[in-house]
């Protein structure tokens, strides 16, 4: 099960990512946009995810996923780390948040990460 340290080593594993304190909970940035959050007591993180995948997401591994009510109106979601089966998926979601906050340069640059498998 990934823990808080996880989190932080493998996002800041991702090109141009930096870690600021805001709200009193550690935020990464790529390229000074923010794409995920360690809130409250660590247990959880927060990433971005598009509102018309969201609902979805949240529906189908409600356990995993869910929405903060003062998160709501924005495109992000929290994920359990309990929940998540490994260091893999943790990586996968973390890219992923990562491509919707990377400038184009940095998605030229890295045109594969965050994006799913070639079966």
């Amino acid at each position: 099960m990934p823990e808080a340290e996880d989190v932080r080593r493998v996002a800041l594993s991702l090109p141009d990512t930096t870690e600021k304190v805001a709200w009193n909970m550690p935020t990464f940035r790529v390229a000074g946009k923010m794409f995920a959050t360690l809130p409250e007591d660590e247990s959880s993180m927060a990433v971005r995810c598009p509102k018309e995948e969201r609902d979805e997401l949240v529906m189908s591994e409600p356990d995993k996923f869910w929405i903060a009510d003062h998160e709501a109106q924005f495109a992000w979601v929290r994920v359990r780390l309990a929940a998540l089966e490994d260091e893999h998926e943790l990586r996968d979601i973390l890219a992923d948040s990562w491509r919707q906050a990377a400038p184009p340069r940095l998605l030229e640059a890295h045109p594969g990460l965050g994006l799913p498998a070639a079966d």
